[in-house]
């Protein structure tokens, strides 16, 4: 038997579930082809840890403003407020690294082929509550500095 000097064109598999097909390719020579099956797009885990970081922030940075409040009157208020500004300012700067790493890791996804993150809103959202709990700690320290003396 000899094989016919044409491939006849490939069918792609019938669409199920969740594989489709996105580019099928005939193998010349063969009657046999490559399918290359649509990617979905999935959320950046950098983006979510990004929002979880910054939403972290400022509920820190409220516990900062609470306790330097509270506290001012005692006079350890400015001590425990000090304590709780570190991790909040850590985590707001921890915010808004990941998430500029996230928004460039979805700006540079989505080629043919790749994998396509999404979640450049979550990102911004991290990265602007991280710069807000760490500017809010930052304040509120300095409120409870001001009132403790």
């Amino acid at each position: 038997m000899t094989q016919p000097p044409y491939a006849p064109p490939v069918q792609p598999p019938p669409p199920s579930g969740r594989w489709q097909p996105e580019k099928v390719e005939a193998v010349p020579g063969t009657e046999f082809g490559l399918v290359q099956f649509k990617v979905a797009p999935i959320t950046s885990g950098l983006a979510i840890g990004s929002l979880i970081a910054g939403i972290g922030a400022i509920l820190v940075s409220t516990l900062v403003l609470c306790f330097g409040l509270t506290g001012s009157g005692a006079g350890w208020g400015a001590l425990v407020a000090g304590a709780f500004t570190l991790p909040s300012v850590i985590g707001g700067v921890g915010a808004i690294v990941v998430g500029l790493v996230a928004r460039r890791q979805i700006r540079r996804s989505g080629h043919t082929g790749q994998v396509r993150f999404t979640g450049g809103g979550m990102a911004m959202a991290g990265i602007s509550c991280g710069a807000a709990g760490a500017g809010i700690a930052l304040l509120s320290l300095t409120l409870a500095l001001v009132l403790q003396l």
